[in-house]
This record gives structure tokens, sequence and C-alpha cells, in this order.
């Protein structure tokens, strides 16, 4: 069973990757949100559609830190099979205006 975390948006986040849901995950991002994989800036719009909703990308969080903006997952995705993952949140009046991945 997947670890739920507090925060709100993160919350949202994982729901929507997990749904399939290319829409609900743009909701909750801020307008001008940035990212990072492994260290290294990427284009948010082309690496979501690349790692996520093009490739039938799923989260499962063993972890979350007590604020909710820190996480350990297991994501899986039909490209790279599965993975143990990192993501740390940035949120800013409730949508995450940040967030960086990658393998843990």
């Amino acid at each position: 069973m997947s670890a739920i975390p507090e925060d709100p948006a993160v919350a949202a986040f994982v729901s929507a990757i997990n749904g399939g849901n290319r829409d609900a995950f743009f909701a909750v991002l801020a307008p001008d949100a940035t990212m990072s994989d492994d260290g290294s800036e990427r284009d948010l719009a082309g690496w979501v559609d690349k790692e996520i909703f093009s490739a039938d990308g799923r989260m499962d969080v063993e972890t979350s830190s007590g604020d909710g903006r820190a996480l350990t997952a297991t994501f899986t995705n039909s490209t790279y099979g599965t993975m143990r993952t990192r993501w740390a949140f940035t949120v800013t009046d409730g949508r995450i205006s940040r967030f960086e991945t990658g393998q843990a």
C-alpha cells in the first residue's frame, strides 16, 4: 500500500500520475513550474509526456517526509521499467512550483 503524502498538492500530483490524468497533473502545477531529473534541468512538459503519460508512469510512494514534500517511491513506466526514486517538491500558494526527481 502506498504512503499518502501529507501535502495536498503533492498528494494530488501522485494521484494524477497514478490515474493517468495529464490535465489534473498540470492543474496542480504553478504556471511557471520547473523540474530537474538526476540533477539536470529538464523541459517539464516534454519530460512529463515522455516519462509519465506516454509511458504509463506510476508511483508507489514508500516514504513521505513529515510535511509531505519529500518522497521515496517506486516509479514504473513502460520505457525504463521499475526503479526506486526520490522526489522533492517546492509548493507555493498550494501549487507545485518545482519538483526534483532522480534515482534513490
